[in-house]
């Protein structure tokens, strides 16, 4: 009796599994369901070496294209690299992200990201490979990260597809290869996915939303608001698929949201309690405050474009196109379409499974990280760069790992199918779009996935009539056809030297603003001007005079705008005062108080430079920087050294 039972309730899971209308169980479970204990234990050790081959390649892979000629961006944004000098030989200057080690002013972003760079510095000393090392390896963590959310939902392959993808990002590439803060920024918001993941499983522990909110804490110390776009997304995912009772669910959310003002706020605590005359003043406000950065300038700002000190947008494509023009499609618009289509029809396929199923808690997770940021990005009417859409990468790459696989295991319905033909075919045809704005830049590579692109998405169509050897060739066409556009495009840009304010993704790509060749010790040519973006090339005669007596000043020069600032700073390894910080624009220091650092013999030289000019004139904010170079210029006689115009205060 007890037999015949255990047979009917074996033959009911098994028609339950076979419905079209219920979920598609896991790649290890149809495993489970097909196969004899003896046959499991057989082969489950070759699974795992599978398992671990794939997943350690995948690493090492990334790891070499994000380390491999590393050190051919020199300092890659020197704004920041500057910050970690100054932080690498202060402590006060770490603590604040000061632009120099006397401490006059920060760079316009809360520090997280320098405190990295700098305990790099401090170990194995102040260098480029310090510097942009640990952007590398957040770059790798982030990929092992993704992986990891993405096996635990739907399997080793969907977890190796989508962190192929993010390895294979140009502007992932660019970013984890360069010192701005958005390396740091994704490596914490792959985390705190993955504690949502975690969260929502049957007996999770109570800890992983919370280690959640502690992540985006972080993240926002280490870019500030943009940090909280995922936010609602994440709240959704919890609410939604919690196995908890729901008021237990809000609890646990309240509990995450302490964890994340803890992880941020001390820090903010920190510099609004400390005394405003013993610290340095906070760039990119205009209060010397720094909730107005964080939500001024760093915030509500960038959508509405009311940033005083800001330039606003200087790309004027607000709409949904922004995220496949010229300035963001060759960073991140490859794959986007084909990771929305596997999303909504992963989510058709999911629609009837329980209110907890972590497939569809995962799909909704991607699918909303990438609509909200991606809105964001679109219609933000403030400062808004090519490169801040690395953002969008993980949701791109998860959203299409779990996607595809769960469309996959369903490819015998012609509606299955046909999306999945549908994904590769739009993603030929936007390849061979993006690769023609550079045409002269591998010219067969267009041709070859425009062919291979169309065969593949046939044999995709009708995959479900195949056998299996020729499904998996099929597959793997698909797969590298897909792959072929993004992955050229990461090589060329890992294969391009980039500096400046502004760097781009691609074969043809460099930073705006880009000043001295990549990798300069800051000697050797002859002087030239740098300006808002660009960093100045400092001649060996100008580099030995800033270093003359140094030590008897507290700064040996000041220059207008951080960037200017920056490249003396390096060249010379002596604080040098960014005076109106980044843009120029802000009030620091005002006319006054830079008077009276002259009359106290602090300051040796004051340099002039490009933003001494017009561009200043038209900006928003504080016009105490143009009050100061007017001033030094009536009351000080100049001189001309390596090309830049130099003023000897200290006479």
């Amino acid at each position: 009796m007890c037999s015949h039972s255990a047979r009917i309730a074996a033959t009911n899971d098994a028609s339950r599994l076979g419905r079209n209308d219920r979920v598609v169980t896991s790649t290890v479970l149809e495993r489970d369901t097909s196969t004899s204990t003896s046959d499991k234990l057989q082969r489950r050790p070759r699974a795992i070496d599978w398992q671990r081959a794939g997943f350690w390649g995948l690493l090492a892979a990334t790891a070499v294209l994000y380390l491999w000629g590393l050190g051919s961006n020199g300092w890659a944004n020197s704004f920041y690299s500057a910050a970690v000098q100054a932080g690498s030989s202060d402590w006060k200057a770490m603590l604040f992200g000061s632009s120099d080690a006397a401490n006059a002013i920060t760079v316009d972003k809360t520090p997280a990201a320098l405190w990295v760079m700098d305990i790099s510095a401090r170990l194995f000393g102040f260098n480029a490979w310090s510097v942009l090392v640990p952007q590398a390896l957040e770059g790798v963590g982030a990929v092992a990260l993704l992986y990891a959310v993405v096996r635990r939902v739907a399997g080793p392959g969907a977890g190796l597809i989508a962190g192929s993808v993010l390895a294979l990002t140009p502007v992932a590439v660019l970013m984890f290869r360069f010192d701005n803060p958005d390396a740091l920024l994704v490596l914490l918001l792959v985390a705190a996915a993955y504690c949502v993941m975690r969260a929502v499983e049957k007996d999770s522990s109570g800890w992983w939303l919370p280690l959640a909110g502690a992540a985006v804490g972080f993240g926002f110390l280490a870019k500030m608001m943009q940090a909280f776009l995922v936010l609602p997304v994440f709240v959704a995912v919890y609410l939604l698929a919690g196995h908890s009772p729901l008021r237990r669910r809000i609890a646990y959310l309240f509990g995450a949201l302490a964890a994340m003002i803890a992880a941020g706020g001390w820090f903010i605590a920190v510099v609004a309690l400390w005394p405003a005359g013993s610290r340095p003043y906070i760039g990119g406000s205009q209060e010397n405050s720094i909730l107005e950065l964080a939500l001024g300038y760093n915030g509500v700002g960038r959508l509405t474009g009311d940033e005083t000190g800001g330039l606003g947008n200087l790309n004027q494509d607000v709409g949904w196109g922004r995220l496949f023009g010229s300035d963001m499609g060759g960073d991140i618009s490859w794959l986007l379409p084909a990771a929305v289509i596997a999303i909504l029809a992963a989510l058709v396929i999911t629609r009837r499974a329980p209110r907890t199923d972590v497939t569809r808690a995962a799909l909704v997770l991607w699918g909303g990280w990438l609509l909200v940021t991606g809105v964001v990005f679109s219609y933000a009417a403030g400062i808004v760069h090519g490169y801040y859409t690395v953002a969008l990468a993980p949701a791109v790459a998860g959203g299409l790992g779990v996607g595809a696989v769960v469309l996959w295991r369903r490819r015998s319905e012609l509606w299955v199918s046909t999306a999945l033909a549908g994904m590769v075919l739009v993603t030929t045809v936007l390849s061979c779009v993006l690769l023609a704005r550079n045409s002269d830049w591998q010219s067969w590579l267009r041709p070859t996935i425009a062919v291979v692109g169309v065969f593949a998405a046939l044999g995709i169509l009708f995959v479900g009539r195949l056998n299996e050897h020729a499904a998996k060739a099929v597959l793997a066409a698909a797969l590298a056809v897909c792959l072929a556009g993004p992955a050229a495009s990461s090589i060329a840009t890992a294969s391009t030297g980039h500096s400046g304010a502004i760097p781009s993704a691609g074969p043809s790509s460099s930073g705006m603003g880009m000043g001295r060749p990549p990798g300069g010790d800051g000697g050797g040519h002859g002087g030239g001007m740098g300006g808002l973006l660009g960093t100045v090339d400092v001649g060996s005669q100008l580099s030995a005079a800033l270093t003359t007596d140094a030590d008897q000043f507290t700064w040996a020069a000041a220059t207008i705008g951080s960037n200017n600032a920056a490249g003396y700073q390096l060249a010379s390894r002596e604080p040098i005062m960014a005076v109106g910080g980044f843009n120029g624009t802000d009030p620091a220091p005002t006319l006054a108080q830079f008077q009276e650092d002259v009359s106290a013999h602090r300051i040796h030289y004051f340099l002039g430079g490009e933003m001494m000019g017009g561009m200043r004139s038209g900006s928003s904010g504080s016009q105490d920087a143009s009050a100061i170079a007017a001033w030094v210029a009536a009351n000080y006689t100049s001189s001309t050294i390596d090309g830049v115009t130099v003023y000897d205060l200290s006479t």
